[in-house]
C-alpha cells in the first residue's frame, strides 16, 4: 500500500487556526500550539457572550423604557406598565418600546396613558 504524507492537511489545519488568530497579541497569533489553545477558548468565550449579550440588551430596554416611563407619568413605574399593557392587550416587546420611547416619545406617551387607564 502507498505511503500517505500529510503535510499539506496539516498546513491547512494550521493556517485555518491562524486565520483565526489574527490580530492577538504575541506567540498567540503566530505560533501553531499557543495559537490553537487560544482560538479554543476565544471560541468558548464567544459562545458564552452571545448568549449574554441577550440578557444585557434586556436590561438595557427594561432601563431605557423605565426611564422613559417616569418621565411621562409620577405614579407609573416600569413594573405597572408592563402589567398595565398586558391588561390592556397591547402586545409589544420591549426593544420596540425602548425604541419608542426614545425615538417616538408621543406614541410612547399614549402607550403609557393606555395602560395607565387599564390599572384603573
Amino acid at each position: 500500500m502507498a505511503r500517505v504524507k500529510r503535510g499539506v492537511t496539516s498546513h491547512a489545519k494550521h493556517k485555518k487556526v491562524l486565520k483565526a488568530a489574527k490580530g492577538f497579541y504575541g506567540r498567540r497569533k503566530n505560533t501553531i500550539r499557543t495559537a490553537k489553545a487560544a482560538v479554543d477558548r476565544s471560541m468558548q468565550y464567544a459562545t458564552r457572550d452571545r448568549r449574554a449579550k441577550k440578557r444585557t440588551f434586556r436590561a438595557l430596554w427594561i432601563q431605557r423604557i423605565n426611564a422613559g416611563v417616569r418621565e411621562v407619568s409620577e405614579t407609573m413605574t416600569y413594573a405597572r406598565f408592563i402589567d398595565g399593557l398586558t391588561k390592556a392587550g397591547v402586545d409589544v416587546d420591549r426593544k420596540v418600546l425602548s425604541d419608542l420611547a426614545i425615538h417616538e416619545p408621543a406614541a410612547f406617551k399614549a402607550l403609557v396613558e393606555k395602560a395607565e387607564s387599564a390599572l384603573v
